[in-house]
């Protein structure tokens, strides 16, 4: 079984401006700059075999290349903060692909969870009551708005992720071009 995700990469000139934001807030669990990606579609742990039918069919989807940016700073989990993450302008070609990865794992019979798809990329993770809402409000507000230039993504890839005691690693299996 590998446990494994479909994202966006992210260039090093925005995982670099998004690691200077992580030092400034207090975040006890940061996400190490070279896992920062925008998922489109976890996958769970599948079996092999099934994850190179994923492949297959990922290899099949023919997508433009994206022009993202960021646009602030989010919280997952209200009142007892679980997630802390930067958020992305909306994008309809973005949706569009995360539409069809989905769709595409669906028709696998890889179930997903049928959520709205909230593009962002995570920052750091909290434990429950680690850090009050108001606390991380304040410090977000003290670092006041974090956006960044346009940037493109010419590729979306599938992850594994391994699950180790200090935290995921995150290698890419196999990337899909964004061509058109």
């Amino acid at each position: 079984m590998i446990r494994a995700f479909v994202a966006l990469p992210l260039p090093e000139a925005i995982r670099s401006q998004l690691a200077v934001t992580q030092f400034l807030l207090p975040l006890p669990r940061p996400v190490p700059p070279a896992n920062m990606h925008v998922t489109l579609a976890f996958l769970g742990s599948l079996p092999e075999n099934v994850l190179e039918e994923v492949h297959d069919a990922l290899d099949r989807i023919r997508a433009a290349p994206l022009t993202l940016s960021i646009t602030g700073l989010g919280v997952f989990g209200g009142d007892k903060p679980r997630n802390v993450h930067a958020t992305l302008a909306p994008n309809p070609a973005l949706d569009h692909l995360q539409g069809r990865v989905a769709r595409a794992v669906r028709e696998l019979g890889v179930p997903l969870e049928r959520k709205r798809f909230v593009p962002h990329v995570t920052l750091g993770r909290l434990a429950p009551g680690q850090i009050s809402a108001g606390e991380l409000a304040k410090a977000m507000g003290e670092i006041g708005a974090v956006t960044s230039p346009r940037f493109s993504v010419s590729e979306f890839a599938l992850y594994r992720s391994l699950l180790r005691a200090e935290g995921p690693v995150y290698d890419v299996l196999t990337n899909y071009p964004l061509t058109g």
